[in-house]
């Protein structure tokens, strides 16, 4: 297969391409040539876009679908297609199918389905058997078997012991534990933030220190254990501190945010749209503007869209009684475009490889293609025409973005949207 993309602006900070706009040439999977004015050849496909970008493959540390056991939510054909047209190269699976992956087996069976995508697949694994938070999982034979962390999703772990043993235990073979930031104590049934606005609506608030109490104690037992932490999705002011000063102090931490987090408040809740049922829960905008500069600082290390979809009949209920959660991938670029600019943007949606063990894609000659195509200026409404997502509900609908994915080319493999 030759692939030549025409024109195209690289936005590649450690580039010596940074800001040209070159033609790439693609054979076989290995780029051939980046250089001005490459000519079109027979059986070359060309690929030409107005304003035209491209960079190094974008990863999502947080996406989820269904399959196997909730294919009525996301299958993985349709997931891994969705997740190669928004743009992304890489993804980590979150374990929320039934049975979820807590064995080798079921890390590889995943592994093989997906593996001839243009999208590279990498499970996360859970942290405990059938995340029922009591014993330990298989977490050595998972790692062996492609699992990049350990994780049971949004659960937090309430026993310190099994997170302290998870943190010993998997240093013996540098594996990552990933906690969630929740202490159910604290948050009990809650399903908002507690603030004015779950007043005026009249739902019970899950306060910032359900959140802040579970990081702290967190990073108590890390200092204790030594090991490797990921705090996926934090949400408060507060929590960025915490982290930032655990950093400082030398600690094995890292953590991310989801886009939805960056972008709305809990003013959002007033008219009980569960869409707008995430969690964490959608904070002040105390909280929110934190959250920005924990990403521009670098306290914050990595954004996800944290992609769950969900079917009509859990999502269009009663606020109270709907499932969290909302599909992101297609316009995650649009919503960081227009929040922190290109460049940025760039940078946020392709950080997170190191951190999980995943080798780095290169943009040179000579090295294995992958790469993520875009429009930076491209304008348009986010409406349900533009959801691939066998699921529809997004946080995002009707929001007016400033920047579009066309597709990617990874293993070997051209996808356009």
């Amino acid at each position: 297969m030759k692939i030549l993309i025409k024109s195209a602006t690289i936005i590649a900070p450690s580039s010596k391409y940074h800001n040209k706009t070159l033609d790439i040439l693609i054979e076989n999977g290995t780029i051939k040539a980046i250089e001005k004015n490459i000519s079109l050849t027979e059986n070359t496909q060309e690929v030409t876009y107005q304003n035209l970008h491209l960079s190094l493959g974008w990863i999502d540390s947080s996406v989820s679908f269904g399959e196997p056991g909730y294919e009525d939510r996301e299958t993985l054909y349709n997931g891994m297609q969705t997740a190669a047209k928004s743009g992304y190269t890489s993804i980590g699976l979150n374990a929320t199918s039934h049975p979820a992956p807590d064995t080798g087996s079921s890390i590889s069976y995943l592994k093989n389905k997906t593996h001839l995508f243009g999208v590279e697949l990498f499970p996360i694994g859970n942290l405990t058997k059938n995340g029922a938070g009591k014993d330990l999982a298989e977490l050595y034979d998972m790692q062996q078997h492609g699992a990049i962390s350990f994780y049971d999703y949004k659960q937090p772990i309430q026993n310190p012991n099994l997170l302290k043993l998870a943190l010993q235990y998997t240093q013996g073979f540098n594996g990552l534990v990933q906690s969630f930031p929740q202490e159910n104590a604290i948050a009990r049934t809650a399903c908002v933030n507690e603030n004015i606005s779950s007043t005026n609506v009249g739902l019970s608030g899950i306060p910032n220190l359900a959140e802040e109490l579970q990081i702290a104690r967190d990073l108590y037992i890390l200092k204790y254990t030594g090991g490797k932490l990921h705090i996926p999705t934090i949400s408060t002011a507060s929590s960025v501190n915490l982290i930032k000063q655990a950093k400082l102090e030398g600690l094995d931490v890292s953590c991310s945010v989801a886009i939805a987090n960056l972008y709305y408040t809990d003013k959002e809740i007033i008219g009980f749209d569960s869409a707008y049922k995430v969690l964490p829960p959608l904070r002040t905008e105390e909280d929110r503007l934190a959250l920005l500069a924990g990403i521009k600082d670098g306290t914050i290390d990595m954004v996800t869209t944290d992609h769950f979809p969900t079917t009509i009949e859990e999502k269009k209920v009663e606020f109270e009684q709907a499932n969290y959660g909302s599909i992101g991938l297609e316009c995650a670029f649009g919503i960081l475009n227009k929040l922190v600019g290109t460049e940025k943007a760039i940078d946020l949606l392709t950080k997170g490889r190191t951190r999980f063990g995943i080798t780095e894609p290169k943009l040179e000659v000579g090295e294995k293609a992958e790469i993520s195509l875009f429009s930076p200026t491209e304008n348009y409404t986010f409406t349900p025409e533009n959801i691939l997502s066998s699921s529809k509900n997004t946080i995002f609908k009707d929001e007016k973005l400033t920047g579009k994915a066309i597709g990617i080319f990874a293993n070997n493999s051209l996808t356009l949207n």
